[in-house]
């Protein structure tokens, strides 16, 4: 895979060339008949897009649909798997990504369109198939960005403008995986389409907690639709309609030969005291459903574009029927969250002149929450278990959220070789608690010479807690049964606000090599993080009342012909201090520990690198790329029996994928092609977690080797 990391130094000047050679290739087309004047008007109307937009003095990497189909698994791989080739970014159990040292800090949008927070865990909401283009954002955000400050993933979706036609394919092998899909896009008068489905079946729905190649109990179904529709009114003025949806099914893999009567609290439980976890049956369900709807104007200096986008996401954990969880746990919990959002947004932005590009911009997001638990716990006094009959609590909560955001920022050309992207964003919610900033943003890029750009940013950041993941919890419901915390304090989360500083340069050595170096620091208040506490899986935020996080790293890219390279390598340093919410979900020694010591936050990875080539020569495109970690956070444990949270790390790991495809199109099979991966070709067993941790639940490993076998027909 091939990654793209531009500096977008001389943003304005970079919009006037594609505006104008948008209209260049509009006036050739029409007079040579060669291309449908629906289809530059499409393009036009993407590259306007890309005016609103703005990544001053950010560091932005970008893969294109054919950069992701060239990978080992190609768009049949999900998101979070494409994005752990960008620079600093470390995997984590359940699919979890993390960008520069942040927990969960990452926003999705669609075209430009905020997709609001949802639940979904460990499904693929978003399928790459989907994929045009697809950009990360990250470093000192301009002011147009906020609420999610690790990195803005913007996808670029697929039209039937620009995609015309559709395609067929069959992906499975290793873990008894098997994936069919289609896409299919076209046009008819003024209005195009693109849609695209899959369905998903497989073994290994979730990391394997023992690092087995065949985990028991890990099936998991899913189903992916995606569409997006247009209807161009003039060549000034869309309609876009967007929407999709995701329903997956996931067993919760077992350790295998464990007793409860070894590893539990020693229970009783309708007169049973064991529980082998072979035979548990924990089972989780997310359903996802999104739309957007939306107008983009472009005429003259102006462009704008404004969308109402609504999200309906829901969660159902399952625990075991035969009170497995109770007697490993001491609780056994049936937990369903469902968050319904909507939300307005409308952004614009206005050249004056030749120097200055005004951008201006409101986002309004309104949710309902429903969090509801049934816990089955046995009571207790002194505590001592007072029967063995389960008894339920339940625990219910409905709430609603309102966020409001408002910016201003101007993008100013002080000189040919030196831009400065200065503004301010307004930032107000209320939910569990209510807050609000002012935060100011300023970026500056320079173009040193004609081979190296230089950018420093300053951004003041607000980050709202994930309203859709905080639970209903009534401690006083829990005392005097198994369930009882040993810490009686639930206070509310509150926002994040931090100081980001980011400095960074690239450098074109050779017309085929680049390079580049970027570090950063964010000073945080308030930092959130986010563990996963009890048998459910679902992530429950808290906050460090202090935390750092800082890095540096290295980039390269090199293109010779049809061959192409790159790799990364990040190191970081991510640390907090005083837990000051949620406090019920920690023990006493550890909030006192932390209270007094500053901590390794449980996702820093302090060494990260990764890397990938390929060759394309006559139909055949060989490839392969390779992630290396120097592991995540684990507890220290010292010789008097206490522990240091966090204190150690995993040992270090590398995975090596490969990959071949042919295209037959000269052999007799026009569209046809096939392709080989293999995932983990050393089949090198590594762990991602071992269970301990601040805020980390079972173990779970990386993958075993897998192959899988591909086959497409283009149509």
């Amino acid at each position: 895979m091939f990654i793209s990391l531009r500096r977008h130094a001389r943003a304005c000047a970079a919009v006037a060339l594609l505006c104008a050679t948008g209209a260049a290739r509009a006036q050739v087309a029409d007079q040579a008949g060669a291309m449908p004047t629906i289809t530059v008007t499409a393009q036009h109307l993407n590259e306007e897009r890309s005016r609103i937009d703005t990544q001053t003095g950010a560091s932005t990497y970008t893969f294109s649909s054919e950069a992701i189909q060239a990978a080992p698994g190609g768009d049949n791989v999900q998101l979070n798997q494409v994005m752990l080739q960008v620079p600093d970014a470390a995997q984590d159990s359940f699919g979890q990504l993390h960008i520069r040292g942040d927990h969960n800090g990452l926003q999705f949008r669609l075209n430009g369109v905020i997709l609001p927070d949802g639940i979904s865990f460990f499904g693929q909401t978003l399928p790459p198939r989907m994929i045009g283009s697809l950009q990360l954002i990250t470093g000192s955000l301009p002011a147009e960005y906020g609420l999610r400050s690790a990195g803005i993933i913007d996808l670029t979706t697929k039209g039937g403008a620009l995609q015309p036609g559709g395609e067929v394919s069959v992906y499975g092998g290793s873990h008894d995986s098997i994936q069919p899909s289609f896409s299919y896009g076209g046009s008819r008068g003024a209005s195009t389409y693109f849609v695209t489905g899959d369905y998903l079946q497989n073994e290994l729905g979730i990391e394997s907690p023992d690092g087995s190649p065949d985990p028991l109990h890990d099936r998991t179904r899913q189903w992916h639709a995606f569409g997006y529709f247009e209807h161009l009114i003039d060549e000034s003025n869309r309609v876009t309609l967007i929407a999709g949806s995701s329903h997956a099914r996931f067993e919760i893999p077992n350790l295998r030969g464990v007793h409860a009567a070894d590893i539990g609290p020693g229970l009783t439980v309708n007169g049973a005291t064991d529980f082998l976890s072979d035979d548990l049956d924990d089972n989780q369900r997310e359903i996802t459903h999104f739309a957007a709807l939306g107008l983009q104007h472009s005429a003259g200096p102006l462009a704008m574009q404004s969308s109402f986008m609504t999200r309906y996401s829901s969660l159902d954990f399952s625990p075991d029927p035969a009170y497995g969880d109770l007697l490993f746990n001491g609780i056994s919990q049936q937990a369903y969250k469902r968050d319904l959002a909507y939300a307005l947004q409308s952004d614009a932005a206005y050249q004056v002149g030749g120097a200055h590009t005004l951008r201006t911009g409101l986002y309004v997001q309104n949710d309902r929450l429903t969090s509801n638990t049934t816990s089955d716990i046995l009571p207790t006094e002194n505590g001592q278990q007072t029967t063995d009959q389960p008894q339920p609590i339940i625990d219910d909560l409905g709430k609603t959220q309102w966020i409001e955001s408002l910016y201003l920022q101007d993008e100013w050309r002080l000189h040919p070789s030196l831009t400065v992207n200065y503004g301010v964003r307004f930032d107000h919610y209320a939910a569990f608690s209510s807050a609000s900033q002012l935060s100011p943003r300023v970026n500056f890029v320079w173009q040193a010479t004609a081979s190296t750009t230089v950018h420093a940013g300053y951004s003041r950041f607000f980050s709202p807690p994930p309203f859709e993941l905080v639970g209903a919890t009534t401690i006083d419901k829990f005392i005097d049964t198994t369930a009882e915390p040993e810490v009686l304090r639930d206070d509310a989360v509150r926002p994040e606000r931090s100081n980001y500083y980011d400095l960074g340069a690239q450098r074109l050595l050779t017309r085929e090599l680049t390079v580049g170096i970027d570090s950063y620091y964010k000073q945080a208040t308030d930092l959130i993080d986010e563990g996963q506490f009890g048998a459910p899986i679902i992530l429950t935020p808290f906050n460090y009342r202090h935390g750092q996080v800082y890095g540096v790293e290295l980039t390269g890219n090199y293109t010779q012909g049809h061959f192409q390279a790159y790799g990364n390598l990040a190191l970081q340093r991510a640390i907090g201090k005083d837990i000051v919410s949620s406090q019920f979900s920690f023990s006493q020694d550890e909030l006192d520990y932390i209270a007094g010591h500053y901590v390794h936050l449980d996702h820093e990875q302090q060494v990260t690198a990764s890397g990938g080539a390929s060759y394309h020569w006559r139909g055949t495109r060989v490839g392969g790329d390779l992630l290396l970690g120097s592991g995540l956070r684990r507890d220290l444990a010292l010789a008097d029996g206490s522990t240091i949270p966090n204190g150690a790390h995993l040992p270090q790991y590398t995975q090596v994928n490969m990959g071949v495809g042919h295209e037959f199109d000269h052999q007799g099979l026009p569209g046809f092609s096939a392709r080989l991966d293999v995932i983990n070709v050393f089949d090198t067993k590594y762990q991602i977690r071992d269970g301990t941790g601040i805020g980390v639940g079972a173990p779970q490993y990386g993958p075993r080797r897998g192959v899988f076998v591909g086959v497409r027909q283009s149509f």
